[in-house]
């Protein structure tokens, strides 16, 4: 491991919070479970990117060409 990384800012994980190296399997969170925690609550619509949602035109079926 390079020397300067000593230098460089602690890591939280963003699930627990508890302090995560920047080694670590699951990085930048702790566990391989906190990992999963995070991506269910995307996949939940817990977490979302603010904004207006994007409208997304129709496409045609294959049988309209």
């Amino acid at each position: 491991m390079p020397a300067d990384v000593h230098h460089l800012p602690a890591f939280r994980c963003p699930t627990c919070k508890k302090p995560v190296a920047r080694d670590a399997e699951a990085f930048p969170f702790c566990t391989p479970r906190c990992k999963l925690i995070d991506l269910g609550c995307w996949a939940s619509g817990e977490y979302a990117i603010p904004g207006e949602p994007a409208i997304i035109p129709e496409q045609p079926s294959g049988d309209e060409f």
